[in-house]
């Protein structure tokens, strides 16, 4: 692997030959590509003058963000240009964001390499998740536990990885607790304090979702810190909580609006075969006004949405043409993108292509003009 600051280098220098040539890049020398040129994410321009900003990511003027995490395996960090490829000559439209995780399996290390994949050589905008786990499903979490975040253990790892994506000088998406509603990852309140009250903070507060909150907000402000204002942030919860308690809503782990910059759900169909089916407009139907109460004025975003290709379970290309076209028509105006998880593994075939009916669907679907490639990006005041 190459050294960290050669690639930050490169990435810079790379990224500099893509805002020379007017913010844009072919999806690939020789893939087909029938919208039309491939959104980049170009350079920042200069800071405005007056007082401190951050460039984030804003909601197209109409219409929403057509991204994907486009199939980069099973811990979500195989990341090549050439994956972003294969999935939007699937799908016949680019994407704004590629979406992968940089996982802390073996330390905290910002992904240079990998950003430099998708911004300098696929010319799209990264999306990372931060996940601070371990490789072997352990819960809790052995090593990054929330109080250790909280006790300023990571801190000068956070900002190493804060000083490097400072210093791509591109714009990039971050969040940091993907899921935290979900019992599956190790920073849900499950496994720091669930119900309790009286081990950390306001005893008239749930601990672990306090824990989380205190540590996203530790986090964002080490970025500003920095001056890491190229960094746009999401939220991430899913559309159910997992358990479903009161110490385990959604809007429990919200860190506040001068913290986030996007709100960003999960919802999927039925992921394996023989689970209850379910539409995704059943899903929002039933849960998109309370995850909207989180904020009033964030934008949303359908950060993963999927379902299995099972005929016994149920139609996958009928799925996927009511979701798109729920989305498209703004049956749920708040969301402002919809990031397709592409992926194949163990019973569970998510891929848009896993039949000829499924990719027919998607494509039928990403041919709206509602969803759209190019990001929007602007200057917004920095918050403290």
């Amino acid at each position: 692997m190459l050294p960290r600051f050669l690639a930050l280098g490169l990435l810079a220098a790379e990224v500099l030959t893509l805002f020379l040539s007017c913010g844009h890049r072919s999806a690939n020398p020789s893939p087909p590509n029938p919208q039309g040129p491939a959104p980049g994410t170009g350079q920042p321009l200069p800071q405005p003058n007056g007082f401190p900003r951050r460039l984030i990511l804003v909601p197209p003027a109409s219409g929403l963000y057509h991204a994907a995490f486009p199939d980069f395996g099973g811990y979500e960090d195989q990341v090549s240009a050439q994956r972003i490829w294969d999935f939007e000559s699937l799908a016949g439209k680019p994407i704004t964001w590629a979406y992968f995780s940089n996982n802390w399996f073996t330390g905290i290390q910002f992904p240079a390499l990998e950003v430099a994949e998708i911004a300098a050589v696929a010319g799209r905008v990264p999306f990372i998740r931060i996940m601070p786990r371990n490789d072997q499903d352990i819960l809790p979490d052995p090593t990054y536990t929330l109080d250790a975040f909280l006790a300023g253990t990571f801190d000068a790892d956070i900002r190493r990885w804060a000083e490097d994506a400072r210093d791509t000088n591109i714009p990039l998406l971050v969040e940091f607790g993907t899921e935290a509603n979900g019992d599956w990852f190790p920073w849900n309140a499950t496994w720091n304090g669930g119900a309790q009250k009286t081990g950390y903070g306001d005893p008239n507060e749930y601990d672990g979702q306090e824990r989380f909150r205190d540590t996203y907000r530790r986090i964002v402000r080490i970025f500003r810190e920095v001056g890491a204002n190229n960094v746009t942030w999401f939220f991430h919860v899913d559309c159910y909580s997992c358990p479903d308690t009161p110490w385990n809503s959604a809007a429990g782990y919200y860190p506040g609006d001068a913290y986030v910059d996007w709100i960003g759900i999960s919802c999927y169909g039925p992921q394996e075969p023989g689970e209850p089916w379910q539409l995704l407009t059943d899903a929002l139907d039933d849960t998109y006004a309370g995850l909207a109460a989180i904020s009033t004025t964030k934008p949303m975003a359908l950060l993963e949405y999927a379902v299995v290709d099972d005929p016994a379970t149920g139609p996958k290309n009928a799925w996927i043409s009511d979701a798109m076209s729920a989305l498209a028509t703004g049956r749920y105006p708040r969301i402002r993108a919809a990031s397709w998880w592409h992926e194949n593994f163990d019973m569970s075939n998510l891929r848009i292509d896993s039949s000829l009916s499924a990719l027919a669907a998607y494509q039928s679907g990403a041919a709206r003009p509602q969803f759209v490639t190019q990001p929007q990006w602007s200057w917004v005041s920095l918050r403290k």
